[in-house]
């Protein structure tokens, strides 16, 4: 099994501007150490963000957005990627909808993906859809993704593991285990 760690939609928009609360703010801490246990275990990281064009669908729905170019676009300060990461721009709710995510992980040899980031019941959502139907595994660290409300949150972790078959975990349940295979191959 080699996973990839998504980072879906933490930008500024959503964690600091008109679509941010302190339900996204609460990930921060540990979305910022589990990504240092998975560029520590060798997992590539990939960052897949909002670049909204005025004609892009959502903007009947939400109005605009992490528009293209916008400060509002860019990933927030606490969670920059580094030079090893990859980032990629999306103008839709799926992290793999036309932008080349998919291919970029084939090449990695990449067959399960762990989906971080914003929001369980939208984003995360759909790019889960678009990973199963592409036939990749898929692992939620639960405390590494939220939504607008709790009940947001928990109705779509229910989904991804009963419809796309999720596992559900926690950050530091998948950082020690990849430690522990770290250890061992070490060894």
């Amino acid at each position: 099994m080699k996973e990839a760690v998504i980072v879906v939609d933490m930008l500024e928009e959503f964690v600091n501007g008109r679509l941010g609360n302190e339900r996204t703010r609460s990930i921060l801490p540990a979305l910022r150490r589990f990504l240092a246990s998975a560029r520590q275990a060798g997992k590539p990281v990939v960052y897949v963000g909002d670049a909204h064009l005025p004609s892009d669908p959502e903007m009947a729905i939400w109005g605009p957005h992490a528009m293209k170019g916008s400060p509002q676009a860019e990933t927030v300060e606490e969670l920059q990627p580094q030079p090893e990461d990859y980032v990629l721009e999306k103008r839709t709710y799926s992290a793999f909808y036309e932008t080349g995510l998919d291919l970029l992980l084939r090449s990695l040899g990449v067959d399960t993906v762990v989906i971080t980031g914003l929001h369980t019941n939208i984003c995360d959502r759909h790019t889960a859809a678009d990973a199963f139907a592409r036939g990749y595994r898929i692992v939620v660290p639960e405390d590494c993704v939220n939504a607008f409300t709790e009940e947001e949150h928990r109705s779509g972790l229910e989904y991804l593991k009963a419809i796309y078959g999720a596992r559900i975990t926690t950050s530091d349940e998948l950082a020690q285990e990849w430690a522990q295979v770290t250890s061992h191959a070490s060894t």
